[in-house]
């Protein structure tokens, strides 16, 4: 329907079905993993707060295998049984969403962290 992820703060969607318009108005955390089989989904998002991107990285791949492996288990669903089938084939038709600040502090506290962790590596060297 219209708004999916409308005011979205956390969490992850996955979206096996056509969304309607505006979506992901307003969305500022989590994120979203949509099908976009006829190509028309990045004419029904709002794109004012997001970014769109094609599902490629490992973790996202995994997450958004899991989360399907996990509808179709509780669900029985044909669709998704199909999508986990054809995975190859299936994958490139996903569109990730993620808003630009969540992704922003995401990405700080990743290198946040690693500098911690390196600063942690030189002290535990430092002291022999």
């Amino acid at each position: 329907g219209d708004h999916g992820c409308e005011y979205m703060t956390g969490g992850v969607v996955v979206v096996l079905g056509k969304t309607g318009r505006n979506f992901a108005a307003g969305m500022s955390g989590g994120e979203a993993y949509v099908l976009n089989e006829d190509g028309s989904f990045q004419d029904q998002c709002n794109q004012g707060m997001v970014e769109l991107e094609n599902v490629s990285h490992p973790d996202d791949m995994q997450t958004l295998r899991t989360m399907i492996e996990s509808h179709v288990r509780y669900t029985g669903s044909r669709k998704g049984r199909m999508i986990l089938e054809t995975w190859d084939m299936m994958l490139p038709k996903f569109t990730k969403v993620m808003p630009r600040d969540y992704k922003r502090v995401l990405q700080e506290r990743k290198i946040a962290f690693a500098k911690a962790q390196a600063k942690r590596g030189m002290e535990m060297a430092s002291r022999g």
